[in-house]
């Protein structure tokens, strides 16, 4: 899907939780590193948050287990990379948490946090 047909950001569902959550279609890029080798897979992501997103992949991840996560936001020119973990599972449908290490993802994450306060601040009628 191009970025120009992605559909905006839009609130997902109102349940209390730490940050709003919102509906995406992105594409997403998850990278495992294990012991002996790294898989990369390419999903979807269909919720974000500040503090996570949910994924679409067909790999085996398990809940507890770190991974990467790479996507562009729409309208957005530069990926996102963050590590985080994995917090549940539904099928190949996966709840990861955002875990910035570093530099790099703490300034990627605070990109984040900057591009939902705008989508939040000027709601898609």
């Amino acid at each position: 899907m191009a970025p120009e047909t992605a559909a905006a950001l839009s609130p997902a569902y109102e349940v209390k939780r730490r940050c709003v959550r919102y509906k995406l279609d992105v594409p997403v890029r998850v990278i495992l590193h294990e012991e002996d080798r790294t898989l990369i897979r390419d999903g979807r992501g269909t919720e974000l948050g500040e503090f996570g997103m949910c994924v679409l992949v067909g790999m085996e991840l398990k809940v507890g287990g770190e991974v990467e996560i790479e996507f562009t936001l729409p309208y957005s020119g530069e990926p996102i990379r963050v590590s985080g973990a994995v917090r549940n599972r539904n099928g190949y449908r996966y709840g990861c948490e955002f875990i910035p290490e570093g530099q790099g993802a703490r300034k990627d994450v605070a990109r984040l946090r900057q591009v939902l306060q705008t989508f939040a601040a000027n709601p898609s009628s």
